[in-house]
């Protein structure tokens, strides 16, 4: 494909998802910044965890973003009961004509393209554990029988805050699969008012679709293809590097308040969402601060704190500024 047939696949695809951004917008009122980072997560086919208490429109935005993307939806409402074969499916007997048994599988609703886990901390650690081949792999084993799952394969988790009654922490390994987790804040009294107005009111029509399976996973790759520099590379190193406390150099106030820096993973997923952010604006390489919007997305769920931190109720934000000015300054 020439480069001007690229650009123009490539505005194609930004003006989609802006209007996808717009209509989003209509239906989750007040909460931009959080639509913005969704979708910049589903573009770069990654999966998103929301946390946030109860009734604040998190199962009602992921299921406007099937609607508007035009993917295979399913919900699983993860219960203290829940368990694996619940979300990845298990072998039943079929008894065949002459009495002969055999297994036939019967998937469960981890095949799809668009996964909701809502709640997905009240499950048990180990039906948590069932999504983590589905998250990294694109694949579910069941017995001796690995089967692929639909592509695009998305996984939007909701969970309750950690000190609610009846929730399981999610472990490091589950959290370090998600690419971004976003916090979804309380709205103001203004926007609290239009949210009255619109669900009080008739049900509006369902989102258009502006993107399909197809479409979206071309868009993955195109992203995959925006250029970043090595300085920009050398950066996030240098700012991963100095969220872990065991490293000789690390700055004071990891060794102090940082239990376990960020992984690979956690690089990976800031120039990858980079990549799409100057891709929707049309760019073909990465600027500085493309990167720099990815950062708490990015490492609020992969840096693990410690008491002290907690107890001075010191947060991944106010640490990121050092981070981030120790890494420009090593990287040149």
């Amino acid at each position: 494909m020439s480069d001007g047939a690229i650009a123009s696949e490539v505005r194609r695809i930004a003006a989609a998802v802006d209007r996808l951004r717009a209509q989003l917008g209509r239906r989750i009122l007040g909460q931009p910044a959080l639509i913005d980072d969704c979708l910049v997560a589903l573009v770069a086919g990654g999966h998103v965890l929301l946390e946030g208490m109860p009734g604040l429109g998190k199962t009602s935005l992921v299921h406007a973003l099937a609607e508007g993307l035009g993917l295979q939806f399913a919900r699983i409402q993860f219960t203290p009961d829940l368990m694996p074969a619940d979300v990845t499916g298990t072998r039943i007997v079929d008894e065949r004509a002459g009495g002969e048994l055999t297994f036939r599988f019967q998937a469960g609703p981890v095949f799809t393209n668009l996964l909701l886990a809502d709640e997905i901390n009240r499950a048990t650690p180990k039906t948590q554990s069932a999504l983590l081949e589905a998250m990294q792999e694109g694949s579910v084993t069941v017995g001796e029988s690995t089967r692929p799952l639909p592509r695009p394969f998305v996984v939007v988790a909701t969970q309750n805050p950690i000190e609610l009654e009846g929730t399981f922490p999610l472990p490091e390994a589950q959290l370090d699969r998600f690419m971004f987790q976003l916090v979804v804040p309380r709205p103001s009294v203004d926007t609290l008012v239009e949210v009255l107005e619109a669900t009080t009111a008739p049900r509006g029509e369902a989102l258009a679709p502006v993107l399909s399976a197809e479409e979206l996973l071309r868009a993955q790759q195109l992203a995959r293809e925006v250029l970043c520099g090595r300085h920009l590379l050398r950066y996030v190193a240098e700012l991963i590097a100095a969220t872990d406390p065991d490293l000789p150099d690390a700055p004071a106030p990891t060794r102090r308040f940082v239990r376990y820096g960020a992984s690979p993973r956690a690089a990976q997923a800031i120039v990858l969402g980079g990549k799409v952010r100057a891709l929707l604006d049309g760019r073909p390489s990465v600027e500085r601060d493309d990167l720099a919007r990815c950062l708490l997305p990015a490492l609020r769920h992969r840096v693990v704190l410690t008491f002290e931190a907690e107890a001075e109720d010191v947060r991944i934000a106010e640490l990121l500024e050092g981070w981030s000015a120790q890494a420009l300054e090593r990287a040149g």
